[in-house]
């Protein structure tokens, strides 16, 4: 059965499944729990929770503004949904495919490098929450998402998934020393490569969505 989130409102719990799967697996938040760990090694317990905190109310700000103004500043410059469709679910796909292959995780261990370097004392803003969990991956996936909406309530309900996958990066957070003991670094990779396959099936129906707005294979 095909999954496609147009074919629902955002309230319906197809399209709501559909929404959370693809900002989960784009944020990936068992992915993430490793990097946070190695940019506030040596801190204490207390200082971690706070930076996670801090992370998360970050990335949620962040991640409202692009679900609230993201379709707007395209339509000013004259973008279409369809065509922006058509490009995220291009770019969804190349981050698929980092996924696969273990590029992404790299990059990120290279911007955590980064941050602690420069900002050693608090990485919760960068690159904690940019753009490690409020990266291009998820600022498309969420104006893709709000471009799907047909109402305040599909908006509310979006806003809903935003906060829900943000509440797992939290938990990620808080409880990332068990998960690396408890997957350790194979297990993280089987993880990381699942989701990717995941990922990139979405990425497709984001394509040949887009490709339908525009009358092609309709």
């Amino acid at each position: 059965m095909r999954a496609s989130v147009r074919q629902n409102t955002m309230t319906e719990l197809p399209a709501l499944i559909a929404a959370f799967t693809t900002l989960f697996i784009i944020i990936d938040p068992p992915g993430l729990a490793p990097v946070f760990i190695a940019l506030t090694q040596g801190m204490t317990a207390t200082h971690r929770r706070a930076i996670a905190i801090r992370a998360f109310l970050v990335a949620a700000g962040l991640m409202m503004v692009f679900l609230f103004l993201g379709e707007a500043v395209l339509g000013f410059i004259g973008i279409s949904m369809d065509a922006f469709r058509i490009a995220g679910g291009i770019l969804l796909f190349l981050t698929a495919l980092d996924m696969l292959f273990q590029r992404r995780q790299a990059r990120r261990e290279d911007n955590a490098a980064e941050g602690q370097a420069e900002h050693h004392d608090d990485p919760s803003v960068f690159p904690l929450a940019l753009p490690l969990i409020v990266g291009p991956g998820a600022i498309t996936t969420v104006i893709l998402l709000a471009g799907q909406a047909e109402g305040a309530a599909d908006m509310g309900a979006i806003a809903g998934v935003i906060i829900a996958v943000l509440l797992i990066v939290l938990l990620a957070f808080l409880a990332a020393p068990a998960i690396e003991r408890a997957l350790g670094k194979t297990g993280l990779n089987i993880v990381t490569r699942v989701l990717g396959m995941l990922l990139a099936a979405l990425a497709v129906q984001f394509v040949l969505d887009g490709l339908r707005g525009f009358g092609i294979g309709g």
